[in-house]
Protein backbone atom coordinates (compact mmCIF):
# COMPACT_ATOMS: atom_id res chain seq x y z
CA UNK A 1 0.00 0.00 0.00
CA UNK A 2 1.35 3.49 -0.77
CA UNK A 3 0.05 6.37 1.50
CA UNK A 4 -0.17 10.12 0.98
CA UNK A 5 -1.57 12.57 3.11
CA UNK A 6 -1.91 16.75 1.29
CA UNK A 7 -2.49 19.95 2.81
CA UNK A 8 -3.83 18.65 6.70
CA UNK A 9 -4.76 21.23 8.06
CA UNK A 10 -6.47 20.75 11.77
CA UNK A 11 -7.14 23.43 14.10
CA UNK A 12 -8.60 23.41 17.77
CA UNK A 13 -10.58 26.44 18.63
CA UNK A 14 -8.05 29.28 17.84
CA UNK A 15 -5.67 27.10 18.06
CA UNK A 16 -3.99 25.76 14.48
CA UNK A 17 -2.15 22.45 15.14
CA UNK A 18 -1.54 21.67 11.98
CA UNK A 19 -0.73 23.57 8.72
CA UNK A 20 -0.90 22.30 5.21
CA UNK A 21 0.97 19.33 6.47
CA UNK A 22 2.14 16.87 3.22
CA UNK A 23 3.04 12.75 4.47
CA UNK A 24 3.72 9.42 2.97
CA UNK A 25 4.82 6.31 2.90
CA UNK A 26 5.37 3.75 0.83
CA UNK A 27 5.16 -0.17 0.90
CA UNK A 28 7.77 -1.52 2.42
CA UNK A 29 9.36 1.45 3.86
CA UNK A 30 9.72 2.74 7.58
CA UNK A 31 9.31 6.16 8.23
CA UNK A 32 10.24 8.70 11.00
CA UNK A 33 7.81 11.18 12.07
CA UNK A 34 10.01 13.31 14.26
CA UNK A 35 9.17 16.52 16.62
CA UNK A 36 8.91 18.19 20.25
CA UNK A 37 6.26 17.08 21.86
CA UNK A 38 3.01 19.20 21.03
CA UNK A 39 4.59 19.59 17.10
CA UNK A 40 1.70 18.00 15.80
CA UNK A 41 2.73 14.29 15.27
CA UNK A 42 -0.67 12.93 17.52
CA UNK A 43 -3.00 14.84 15.89
CA UNK A 44 -1.34 14.13 12.20
CA UNK A 45 -1.95 10.36 12.60
CA UNK A 46 -4.94 10.40 14.75
CA UNK A 47 -6.63 12.18 11.38
CA UNK A 48 -4.79 9.01 9.47
CA UNK A 49 -5.95 6.57 12.21
CA UNK A 50 -9.96 7.75 12.11
CA UNK A 51 -9.56 9.21 15.46
CA UNK A 52 -9.77 12.75 14.51
CA UNK A 53 -11.22 14.54 11.14
CA UNK A 54 -9.34 16.96 9.44
CA UNK A 55 -10.38 20.41 8.37
CA UNK A 56 -8.63 20.82 5.11
CA UNK A 57 -6.43 18.40 2.96
CA UNK A 58 -6.75 14.82 0.74
CA UNK A 59 -5.85 11.44 2.29
CA UNK A 60 -4.95 8.74 -0.88
CA UNK A 61 -4.31 5.07 -0.49
CA UNK A 62 -2.84 3.77 -3.95
CA UNK A 63 -3.65 7.49 -5.63
CA UNK A 64 -7.17 6.96 -4.19
CA UNK A 65 -8.85 9.48 -1.93
CA UNK A 66 -10.41 8.22 1.08
CA UNK A 67 -11.91 9.59 4.48
CA UNK A 68 -11.73 7.79 7.71
CA UNK A 69 -14.37 8.61 10.24
CA UNK A 70 -13.78 6.29 12.70
CA UNK A 71 -10.67 3.95 13.58
CA UNK A 72 -12.75 0.78 12.56
CA UNK A 73 -12.81 2.54 9.02
CA UNK A 74 -9.12 3.37 8.87
CA UNK A 75 -8.43 -0.24 10.28
CA UNK A 76 -10.72 -1.65 7.55
CA UNK A 77 -8.48 0.14 4.84
CA UNK A 78 -5.06 -1.65 6.29
CA UNK A 79 -3.83 1.12 9.07
CA UNK A 80 -2.97 0.08 12.73
CA UNK A 81 -2.63 2.58 15.28
CA UNK A 82 -0.06 0.79 17.81
CA UNK A 83 0.02 3.27 20.76
CA UNK A 84 1.95 3.73 23.83
CA UNK A 85 -0.22 2.32 26.06
CA UNK A 86 -0.31 -1.42 24.88
CA UNK A 87 -3.51 -2.52 24.26
CA UNK A 88 -3.52 -6.01 25.65
CA UNK A 89 -5.21 -8.33 28.45
CA UNK A 90 -2.49 -9.50 31.04
CA UNK A 91 -4.96 -12.08 32.47
CA UNK A 92 -5.30 -13.66 28.87
CA UNK A 93 -3.11 -16.08 26.34
CA UNK A 94 -1.13 -14.46 24.13
CA UNK A 95 -3.56 -16.17 21.04
CA UNK A 96 -6.91 -14.36 22.47
CA UNK A 97 -5.97 -11.32 22.78
CA UNK A 98 -4.69 -11.54 19.16
CA UNK A 99 -8.90 -11.56 18.50
CA UNK A 100 -10.57 -9.40 21.16
CA UNK A 101 -13.53 -7.83 19.51
CA UNK A 102 -13.41 -9.98 16.89
CA UNK A 103 -13.27 -13.23 18.31
CA UNK A 104 -13.54 -16.58 15.78
CA UNK A 105 -17.29 -18.01 16.59
CA UNK A 106 -18.58 -21.41 15.91
CA UNK A 107 -22.17 -22.72 16.80
CA UNK A 108 -22.21 -19.08 19.01
CA UNK A 109 -19.28 -19.90 21.06
CA UNK A 110 -15.52 -18.97 20.68
CA UNK A 111 -13.43 -21.58 18.61
CA UNK A 112 -10.29 -21.58 20.92
CA UNK A 113 -9.00 -24.23 18.67
CA UNK A 114 -9.24 -21.73 15.40
CA UNK A 115 -7.93 -18.77 16.66
CA UNK A 116 -5.01 -20.86 18.20
CA UNK A 117 -4.57 -22.54 15.16
CA UNK A 118 -4.03 -18.77 13.14
CA UNK A 119 -1.99 -17.54 15.90
CA UNK A 120 0.71 -20.49 15.44
CA UNK A 121 0.38 -20.17 11.85
CA UNK A 122 1.02 -15.99 11.55
CA UNK A 123 3.98 -16.65 14.74
CA UNK A 124 5.36 -19.07 11.98
CA UNK A 125 5.36 -16.95 8.91
CA UNK A 126 6.76 -14.40 10.72
CA UNK A 127 9.64 -16.26 12.72
CA UNK A 128 8.23 -15.02 15.97
CA UNK A 129 9.39 -17.41 19.16
CA UNK A 130 6.17 -16.61 21.30
CA UNK A 131 4.06 -19.85 22.63
CA UNK A 132 0.83 -18.45 21.84
CA UNK A 133 -0.64 -20.27 25.37
CA UNK A 134 1.38 -18.28 27.49
CA UNK A 135 -0.26 -15.52 29.22
CA UNK A 136 0.81 -12.09 28.22
CA UNK A 137 1.57 -11.19 31.42
CA UNK A 138 4.56 -13.45 31.15
CA UNK A 139 5.90 -11.90 28.55
CA UNK A 140 8.41 -8.69 28.93
CA UNK A 141 7.77 -5.60 27.00
CA UNK A 142 9.05 -6.04 23.59
CA UNK A 143 7.18 -9.54 23.02
CA UNK A 144 3.97 -7.66 24.33
CA UNK A 145 5.10 -5.10 21.52
CA UNK A 146 5.78 -7.79 19.18
CA UNK A 147 2.35 -8.80 20.02
CA UNK A 148 0.29 -6.29 19.01
CA UNK A 149 2.03 -5.54 15.27
CA UNK A 150 1.48 -9.31 15.47
CA UNK A 151 -2.30 -8.86 16.54
CA UNK A 152 -2.24 -5.95 13.42
CA UNK A 153 -1.40 -7.78 10.96
CA UNK A 154 -3.58 -10.46 11.97
CA UNK A 155 -6.36 -7.88 11.12
CA UNK A 156 -4.63 -7.26 7.31
CA UNK A 157 -2.75 -4.46 8.12
CA UNK A 158 -0.30 -3.02 5.86
CA UNK A 159 0.49 0.25 7.44
CA UNK A 160 1.28 0.44 10.93
CA UNK A 161 1.80 3.58 13.39
CA UNK A 162 3.70 2.75 15.79
CA UNK A 163 3.87 5.56 18.67
CA UNK A 164 6.88 5.69 21.03
CA UNK A 165 7.20 1.97 20.72
CA UNK A 166 10.65 1.07 22.13
CA UNK A 167 10.55 4.06 25.29
CA UNK A 168 10.33 1.61 28.20
CA UNK A 169 12.04 -1.29 26.69
CA UNK A 170 16.09 -2.26 27.45
CA UNK A 171 18.90 -2.24 24.59
CA UNK A 172 18.24 -6.33 24.31
CA UNK A 173 14.22 -5.76 24.19
CA UNK A 174 14.74 -2.99 21.36
CA UNK A 175 16.87 -4.99 19.16
CA UNK A 176 13.68 -7.49 18.77
CA UNK A 177 11.47 -5.00 18.01
CA UNK A 178 14.13 -3.88 15.36
CA UNK A 179 14.47 -7.79 14.11
CA UNK A 180 10.60 -7.66 13.77
CA UNK A 181 10.35 -4.37 11.88
CA UNK A 182 12.90 -5.64 9.47
CA UNK A 183 10.90 -8.85 9.05
CA UNK A 184 7.83 -6.12 8.15
CA UNK A 185 9.82 -4.59 5.95
CA UNK A 186 10.33 -7.72 3.59
CA UNK A 187 6.84 -7.86 3.45
CA UNK A 188 6.02 -4.36 2.22
CA UNK A 189 4.34 -3.55 4.98
CA UNK A 190 5.10 0.43 6.12
CA UNK A 191 5.89 1.68 9.25
CA UNK A 192 5.54 4.96 10.71
CA UNK A 193 8.23 4.97 13.45
CA UNK A 194 7.10 8.17 16.08
CA UNK A 195 10.69 8.45 18.15
CA UNK A 196 12.46 11.17 20.27
CA UNK A 197 15.33 8.45 19.88
CA UNK A 198 17.58 10.22 16.74
CA UNK A 199 19.79 7.06 17.30
CA UNK A 200 16.89 4.33 16.86
CA UNK A 201 15.92 6.53 13.59
CA UNK A 202 19.41 6.46 12.46
CA UNK A 203 19.37 2.78 12.91
CA UNK A 204 16.39 1.38 11.54
CA UNK A 205 14.44 4.14 9.84
CA UNK A 206 14.44 4.93 5.38
CA UNK A 207 13.23 8.22 5.31
CA UNK A 208 12.02 11.09 8.09
CA UNK A 209 9.83 13.87 8.51
CA UNK A 210 9.99 16.80 10.92
CA UNK A 211 6.89 18.68 12.35
CA UNK A 212 7.46 22.02 14.41
CA UNK A 213 4.90 23.99 15.44
CA UNK A 214 2.24 21.98 13.19
CA UNK A 215 4.45 22.41 10.07
CA UNK A 216 6.84 19.61 7.85
CA UNK A 217 9.66 21.67 7.99
CA UNK A 218 12.56 18.63 6.92
CA UNK A 219 12.68 15.65 5.54
CA UNK A 220 14.63 13.07 3.32
CA UNK A 221 16.35 10.22 3.95
CA UNK A 222 18.28 8.79 7.23
CA UNK A 223 21.05 7.49 5.61
CA UNK A 224 21.79 11.48 4.18
CA UNK A 225 20.99 12.93 7.45
CA UNK A 226 23.01 13.19 11.01
CA UNK A 227 21.58 13.06 14.37
CA UNK A 228 22.60 16.52 15.14
CA UNK A 229 20.83 17.92 11.78
CA UNK A 230 17.35 16.35 12.41
CA UNK A 231 17.86 17.90 16.50
CA UNK A 232 18.50 21.49 15.24
CA UNK A 233 15.25 21.18 12.62
CA UNK A 234 13.03 19.70 15.72
CA UNK A 235 13.58 22.43 18.06
CA UNK A 236 14.69 25.52 15.44
CA UNK A 237 18.18 26.01 16.82
CA UNK A 238 21.56 24.22 17.13
CA UNK A 239 21.34 21.30 20.15
CA UNK A 240 25.12 20.58 21.27
CA UNK A 241 25.50 17.01 21.94
CA UNK A 242 28.79 17.36 23.59
CA UNK A 243 29.06 16.23 27.32
CA UNK A 244 27.62 18.43 29.64
CA UNK A 245 29.09 17.16 33.02
CA UNK A 246 31.01 19.28 34.94
CA UNK A 247 34.41 19.10 37.47
CA UNK A 248 32.36 21.01 40.15
CA UNK A 249 33.22 21.00 43.91
CA UNK A 250 32.11 17.31 45.36
CA UNK A 251 31.34 17.60 48.84
CA UNK A 252 30.42 15.94 51.80
CA UNK A 253 29.48 12.20 51.56
CA UNK A 254 25.81 12.26 51.25
CA UNK A 255 25.15 8.18 50.90
CA UNK A 256 27.27 5.10 51.29
CA UNK A 257 26.11 1.73 50.54
CA UNK A 258 28.24 -1.44 52.76
CA UNK A 259 27.69 -4.61 51.23
CA UNK A 260 24.00 -4.03 50.08
CA UNK A 261 22.08 -7.28 48.98
CA UNK A 262 18.28 -8.19 48.28
CA UNK A 263 18.45 -11.79 46.16
CA UNK A 264 17.94 -12.52 43.89
CA UNK A 265 18.07 -8.55 42.54
CA UNK A 266 21.34 -7.51 43.52
CA UNK A 267 24.28 -8.51 45.95
CA UNK A 268 27.29 -7.03 47.64
CA UNK A 269 26.90 -3.26 46.25
CA UNK A 270 29.19 -1.09 48.09
CA UNK A 271 29.27 2.65 46.53
CA UNK A 272 29.17 6.22 47.54
CA UNK A 273 27.45 9.37 46.35
CA UNK A 274 28.70 12.63 47.45
CA UNK A 275 26.82 15.96 47.50
CA UNK A 276 27.34 18.25 44.32
CA UNK A 277 28.11 15.08 42.04
CA UNK A 278 25.74 12.87 39.34
CA UNK A 279 26.63 9.66 39.70
CA UNK A 280 25.55 7.59 37.10
CA UNK A 281 24.20 3.68 37.28
CA UNK A 282 23.50 2.11 34.20
CA UNK A 283 23.38 -1.26 32.49
CA UNK A 284 21.02 -4.40 30.55
CA UNK A 285 17.77 -5.53 31.44
CA UNK A 286 18.09 -7.04 35.06
CA UNK A 287 20.92 -5.49 36.34
CA UNK A 288 18.71 -4.57 39.87
CA UNK A 289 19.48 -0.97 39.61
CA UNK A 290 15.60 0.33 40.08
CA UNK A 291 15.17 -2.65 42.75
CA UNK A 292 18.71 -1.45 44.79
CA UNK A 293 17.90 2.34 44.41
CA UNK A 294 14.29 1.78 45.50
CA UNK A 295 15.62 0.08 48.89
CA UNK A 296 17.53 3.52 49.62
CA UNK A 297 14.09 5.14 49.30
CA UNK A 298 12.40 2.94 51.23
CA UNK A 299 10.54 0.67 48.91
CA UNK A 300 12.40 -2.21 48.37
CA UNK A 301 11.40 -4.63 50.99
CA UNK A 302 14.14 -6.64 53.49
CA UNK A 303 17.67 -6.18 53.04
CA UNK A 304 21.10 -7.13 54.52
CA UNK A 305 23.92 -5.02 54.44
CA UNK A 306 24.13 -0.93 55.61
CA UNK A 307 23.31 2.48 54.42
CA UNK A 308 24.69 5.63 55.80
CA UNK A 309 22.79 8.98 55.40
CA UNK A 310 25.59 11.88 55.86
CA UNK A 311 27.73 9.35 57.84
CA UNK A 312 25.01 8.43 59.98
CA UNK A 313 23.99 4.55 59.59
CA UNK A 314 19.53 4.65 58.36
CA UNK A 315 17.99 1.54 58.69
CA UNK A 316 15.17 2.88 55.76
CA UNK A 317 11.72 0.99 55.99
CA UNK A 318 9.35 3.64 54.15
CA UNK A 319 9.05 6.08 51.98
CA UNK A 320 7.88 8.36 54.25
CA UNK A 321 10.90 7.87 56.47
CA UNK A 322 12.88 8.14 53.23
CA UNK A 323 11.05 11.56 52.63
CA UNK A 324 11.86 12.62 55.92
CA UNK A 325 15.30 11.75 55.97
CA UNK A 326 15.49 13.87 52.67
CA UNK A 327 15.52 11.50 49.53
CA UNK A 328 13.76 11.68 46.68
CA UNK A 329 12.74 9.23 44.13
CA UNK A 330 11.44 10.18 40.41
CA UNK A 331 10.22 6.71 39.48
CA UNK A 332 11.14 5.09 35.75
CA UNK A 333 7.07 4.71 34.27
CA UNK A 334 6.04 8.33 34.78
CA UNK A 335 2.81 7.16 33.57
CA UNK A 336 2.17 4.47 35.79
CA UNK A 337 4.40 5.81 39.34
CA UNK A 338 4.86 9.55 39.06
CA UNK A 339 1.21 11.39 37.86
CA UNK A 340 -1.73 10.64 39.08
CA UNK A 341 -4.16 11.14 36.12
CA UNK A 342 -7.11 12.44 37.45
CA UNK A 343 -5.55 15.29 39.63
CA UNK A 344 -4.68 18.83 38.53
CA UNK A 345 -1.12 19.85 37.83
CA UNK A 346 -0.95 21.71 41.18
CA UNK A 347 -1.65 19.10 43.23
CA UNK A 348 0.68 16.53 41.36
CA UNK A 349 3.25 19.32 41.63
CA UNK A 350 3.41 19.92 45.33
CA UNK A 351 1.73 16.02 46.88
CA UNK A 352 4.46 14.83 49.00
CA UNK A 353 4.61 18.02 50.46
CA UNK A 354 1.11 19.04 51.15
CA UNK A 355 1.74 18.69 55.13
CA UNK A 356 4.02 21.43 55.01
CA UNK A 357 0.77 23.68 53.82
CA UNK A 358 -1.71 22.25 56.44
CA UNK A 359 -2.75 23.71 59.29
CA UNK A 360 -5.18 21.67 61.56
CA UNK A 361 -5.69 19.47 58.80
CA UNK A 362 -6.72 22.17 55.94
CA UNK A 363 -4.15 22.89 53.52
CA UNK A 364 -3.62 26.42 52.30
CA UNK A 365 -3.79 26.78 48.76
CA UNK A 366 -1.81 30.19 48.76
CA UNK A 367 0.79 28.21 50.47
CA UNK A 368 0.49 25.43 48.11
CA UNK A 369 0.17 27.95 44.80
CA UNK A 370 3.22 29.92 46.32
CA UNK A 371 5.33 26.65 46.42
CA UNK A 372 4.58 25.03 42.79
CA UNK A 373 5.16 28.73 41.38
CA UNK A 374 8.66 28.83 42.33
CA UNK A 375 9.73 25.55 40.90
CA UNK A 376 7.15 25.88 37.75
CA UNK A 377 9.55 29.35 36.75
CA UNK A 378 12.55 27.39 37.76
CA UNK A 379 12.17 24.51 35.72
CA UNK A 380 9.97 26.13 33.16
CA UNK A 381 7.03 24.22 32.64
CA UNK A 382 4.93 25.40 29.96
CA UNK A 383 1.51 25.28 31.17
CA UNK A 384 -2.01 27.12 31.79
CA UNK A 385 -3.83 26.76 34.41
CA UNK A 386 -2.35 24.84 37.38
CA UNK A 387 -5.79 23.72 37.78
CA UNK A 388 -5.71 22.01 34.39
CA UNK A 389 -5.28 18.55 34.40
CA UNK A 390 -2.28 16.62 34.18
CA UNK A 391 -2.68 15.30 31.05
CA UNK A 392 -3.19 18.47 29.11
CA UNK A 393 0.63 18.90 29.59
CA UNK A 394 3.53 17.46 27.04
CA UNK A 395 5.52 14.31 28.14
CA UNK A 396 8.68 16.73 28.79
CA UNK A 397 6.27 19.20 30.86
CA UNK A 398 4.61 16.39 32.49
CA UNK A 399 8.35 14.71 33.86
CA UNK A 400 9.10 18.74 34.79
CA UNK A 401 6.18 18.52 37.49
CA UNK A 402 7.09 15.16 38.57
CA UNK A 403 10.33 16.90 39.18
CA UNK A 404 8.79 19.96 41.04
CA UNK A 405 7.34 17.40 43.35
CA UNK A 406 10.35 16.24 44.46
CA UNK A 407 11.90 19.55 44.97
CA UNK A 408 9.50 21.16 46.75
CA UNK A 409 11.02 18.93 49.44
CA UNK A 410 14.35 20.36 49.03
CA UNK A 411 16.63 17.10 48.99
CA UNK A 412 19.68 16.33 50.11
CA UNK A 413 19.85 13.28 47.83
CA UNK A 414 17.55 12.69 44.18
CA UNK A 415 17.42 9.59 42.49
CA UNK A 416 16.49 9.76 39.50
CA UNK A 417 15.01 6.48 37.23
CA UNK A 418 15.17 6.96 33.43
CA UNK A 419 14.49 11.07 33.92
CA UNK A 420 14.06 11.68 30.39
CA UNK A 421 11.77 8.76 29.26
CA UNK A 422 9.79 9.51 26.67
CA UNK A 423 10.64 12.80 26.53
CA UNK A 424 11.48 14.86 22.87
CA UNK A 425 14.83 15.57 22.43
CA UNK A 426 14.73 19.88 23.13
CA UNK A 427 13.01 18.92 27.62
CA UNK A 428 15.74 16.56 27.30
CA UNK A 429 18.63 18.89 27.24
CA UNK A 430 16.70 21.44 29.69
CA UNK A 431 16.02 18.65 32.45
CA UNK A 432 19.91 17.70 31.93
CA UNK A 433 20.34 21.36 33.09
CA UNK A 434 18.15 21.25 35.68
CA UNK A 435 20.47 18.14 37.04
CA UNK A 436 23.69 20.16 36.36
CA UNK A 437 21.56 23.14 38.14
CA UNK A 438 20.72 20.88 41.64
CA UNK A 439 24.56 19.22 41.56
CA UNK A 440 26.05 22.71 41.36
CA UNK A 441 23.34 23.39 44.66
CA UNK A 442 25.04 20.64 46.36
CA UNK A 443 22.35 18.20 46.06
CA UNK A 444 23.63 14.52 45.76
CA UNK A 445 22.17 13.52 42.36
CA UNK A 446 21.53 9.70 41.11
CA UNK A 447 20.80 9.21 37.22
CA UNK A 448 19.74 5.53 36.19
CA UNK A 449 19.25 5.37 33.09
CA UNK A 450 19.65 2.21 30.12
CA UNK A 451 21.11 4.80 28.04
CA UNK A 452 24.60 5.02 27.72
CA UNK A 453 24.61 8.53 26.05
CA UNK A 454 22.81 9.96 28.76
CA UNK A 455 25.01 8.66 31.35
CA UNK A 456 27.82 10.27 29.60
CA UNK A 457 26.65 13.53 28.45
CA UNK A 458 25.53 14.71 31.89
CA UNK A 459 27.20 12.00 35.12
CA UNK A 460 30.80 12.99 36.82
CA UNK A 461 31.27 8.87 36.76
CA UNK A 462 29.02 5.69 36.16
CA UNK A 463 28.43 2.57 37.94
CA UNK A 464 28.03 -0.29 35.31
CA UNK A 465 25.65 -3.39 36.89
CA UNK A 466 25.17 -6.87 35.35
CA UNK A 467 22.92 -9.40 36.52
CA UNK A 468 22.79 -7.64 39.86
CA UNK A 469 26.44 -7.28 40.53
CA UNK A 470 28.92 -4.43 40.10
CA UNK A 471 30.72 -4.91 37.25
CA UNK A 472 33.27 -1.64 37.28
CA UNK A 473 32.83 2.75 37.81
CA UNK A 474 34.03 3.98 34.62
CA UNK A 475 34.98 7.87 34.33
CA UNK A 476 36.84 10.25 32.28
CA UNK A 477 37.98 8.31 29.23
CA UNK A 478 36.81 5.24 30.04
CA UNK A 479 33.05 6.18 30.22
CA UNK A 480 32.48 5.50 26.90
CA UNK A 481 29.52 3.77 24.76
CA UNK A 482 31.37 0.53 23.77
CA UNK A 483 33.36 0.40 26.81
CA UNK A 484 29.77 0.86 28.65
CA UNK A 485 28.55 -1.96 26.43
CA UNK A 486 31.22 -4.22 27.34
CA UNK A 487 30.28 -4.22 31.02
CA UNK A 488 27.05 -4.06 30.76
CA UNK A 489 27.13 -6.84 28.70
CA UNK A 490 29.38 -9.35 31.45
CA UNK A 491 33.00 -8.53 29.68
CA UNK A 492 35.17 -7.93 32.30
CA UNK A 493 39.39 -8.63 32.05
CA UNK A 494 40.88 -9.66 35.00
CA UNK A 495 42.48 -6.61 35.80
CA UNK A 496 39.03 -4.57 35.82
CA UNK A 497 38.16 -7.33 38.48
CA UNK A 498 41.28 -7.35 40.31
CA UNK A 499 39.91 -3.29 41.43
Amino acid sequence: MNLSMRGIVKSFGANKVLRQVDFSLEAGEICALLGENGAGKSTLMNILGGVLQPDAGVIEIDGMPVSFHSPAQSLNRGIAFIHQELNLINDLPVYENMFIGREIKKHGFIDHKEELRQTRALFDRMEIAIDPTAPVSSLDLSYRQIVEISRALMMKASVIIMDEPTTSLTDPEIERVFDMLRMLKKRQVGVVFISHKLREVMEICDRYVVLRDGAAVSGGLVKDASIAGIARDMVGHDVSMEALRQSGQMNREVLRLEDLTQEPHYRHMSLTVHGGEVLGVTGLLGDGRSELFRTVFGDGGKYQGKIYLEGKPVQITSTRQALALGIGYLPRNRKENAIIKDMNILDNGTMVTLEKFARFGIISRKKQLESFDRQRGNLRIKMGSPFDPIGSLSGGNQQKVVLAKWLCTDPKLLILDNPTQGVDVGAKEEIYEIILQLARRGVAVVVLSNEAQEIIRVCNRALVLYHGDLQAEVSGDAMNESNIMRLATGGITEEEKAQ
